[in-house]
């Protein structure tokens, strides 16, 4: 019987073999290939025991398997079809949907658009509850400088709603032989994957994701050595706006709407300090030296942190330098000028914003690179959790027609211990509860707001209030 077909076998018929899936082992998150043949081509998933095999013919790895260890019940991760093997024929049951939602989990745009009022927790299969969105991430070596900014985009409402419906972006063209938009891809399986309320796990692992960042970045960013959570955010957005097919002046995506501010920048070259006065004098008459006015678009604001103190004493040991955040802000008021140096010449900036996004990003400078080695600033920045109004930071012109410019906090990216070694954790806000979670890779845990100010934040996202919301927080 074995290996030898009947035509009549091979419809879908009911199995007799379906109490043998074994759910708590089932994980779809890692890369699809045959665990034998290493091959990406036609695998399937052996629901007894999770291994993943090539093929169900005469001879294929999957059939093997099913002869040798009795295991008969696997799923075609491509198709998502199920198959009895040795025999052959497709099983339909209506039980096994659970297994094709964890696999390819999907979302209709009334779910979409109720999922920051509800508080619901998920119960996995293991009797362990979540909440969709605040969920784990595997560290699988020294990648959480990536989980946790992966972590804070997927609480970014607009950006992870049209990440979660595919056809958003399946239609997008791109040049033969691109492989930038399987970031696109992979993003959005992880989004979906981290709101997926009917999970067998309470988390995920990124692997496919992190695998893509590797291969798109050409290696800049690995999952074996830790990375700069600034960094990797800077080039994932930039990435991810290029390949939906964005430009950097013209053509907008979702990233852009999202994120994208502008700033007037002012720039005036100062005299080398070694000149006599006189000299001085006179080159500032010169046409060079003259103040010039640049408008430019940013998609996240670097802050400043003042220098922290070298030298402490005995009794000052314990004192760790805070900076109230609106201090650091004043650099984009359009006074407040700072001195910037390259090699041969000195300049003078300042900042005015001219347009604030929906979703504003601080990176807040902690690291300063000099030829021997990476410096970390202690000092911690005091902030307000809600209500941060940046409207001080727009010239008049622009004050008068851009209506909302208060903020509140939604994730939070702490960065603790040494500079090249130390580790990151994150605070998001999840919006249908209202409460403050903190995740550090697998670890989740709730966190009262007065405690995000404690930490060394790096990289904070806000979001703008929009009319309804202001007049609620007044009423």
């Amino acid at each position: 019987r074995y290996g030898r077909f009947d035509p009549e076998d091979r419809r879908s018929r009911h199995c007799p073999y379906l109490d043998t899936i074994n759910r708590s082992v089932l994980d779809f998150d890692f890369e699809k290939l045959c665990s034998i043949s290493l091959s990406h081509i036609n695998v399937y998933a052996c629901l007894v025991c999770g291994k993943y095999f090539q093929g169900r013919g005469l001879k294929s790895h999957a059939y093997i398997h099913s002869v040798q260890f009795s295991h008969h019940v696997f799923l075609n991760l491509h198709t998502l079809k199920f198959y009895c093997l040795p025999d052959n024929y497709e099983i339909i049951d209506s039980s096994l949907e659970d297994i094709t939602y964890v696999l390819k989990p999907t979302f209709t745009k009334q779910q979409i658009a109720n999922l920051d009022k509800q508080a619901k927790l998920s119960r996995a299969y293991d009797g362990t509850t979540y909440l969709p969105g605040i969920v784990g991430l595997n560290n699988i070596k020294a990648n959480d400088y990536a989980n946790a900014v992966l972590q804070a985009l997927s609480n970014v409402p607009p950006l992870r709603n049209y990440f979660l419906e595919e056809e958003n972006y399946r239609n997008i063209k791109r040049p033969p032989g691109d492989i930038m938009f399987l970031l696109v891809q992979r993003f959005g399986e992880l989004m979906r994957k981290l709101w997926n309320p009917r999970n067998f796990k309470a988390h995920v692992s990124p692997h496919e994701m992190l695998q893509a960042v590797v291969l798109c970045s050409k290696k800049t960013f690995q999952i074996t050595k830790q990375g700069d959570g600034v960094d990797f955010l800077s080039w994932f957005l930039n990435a991810l706006h290029s390949a939906l097919g964005g430009t950097k002046k013209k053509k907008k995506t979702i990233v852009t709407d999202v994120f994208q501010g502008s700033m007037r920048i002012f720039t005036k070259k100062l005299p080398h300090p070694d000149l006599p006065a006189e000299e001085k004098e006179q080159l500032l008459q010169n046409d060079e030296y003259q103040e010039t006015m640049v408008e430019s678009t940013f998609m996240y604001l670097t802050l400043d942190l003042p220098t922290a103190p070298l030298y402490k004493d005995e009794k000052e040991q314990l004192i760790i330098p805070q900076v109230p955040l609106f201090n650091i802000l004043a650099k984009f008021n359009g006074i407040t000028e700072k001195e910037y140096k390259t090699y041969k010449e000195n300049f003078l900036k300042r900042f005015q914003l001219t347009k604030l996004p929906p979703y504003l990003i601080f990176c807040i400078k902690r690291f300063t690179k000099n030829n021997f080695f990476v410096e970390k600033n202690p000092t911690i920045v005091n902030f307000p959790i809600t209500n941060v109004d940046l409207r001080e930071y727009l010239s008049e012109e622009v004050q008068a027609v851009h209506k909302n410019t208060t903020y509140d906090l939604i994730a939070n990216i702490v960065h603790d211990g040494k500079p090249t070694e130390g580790s990151y954790r994150i605070h998001v806000l999840h919006h249908g509860t209202g409460k403050w979670y903190e995740l550090q890779d697998l670890q989740v845990t709730d966190i009262l707001p007065q405690m995000i100010t404690l930490s060394e934040a790096y990289i904070q996202i806000w979001k703008r209030r929009d009319e309804d919301e202001t007049n609620q927080q007044g009423a």
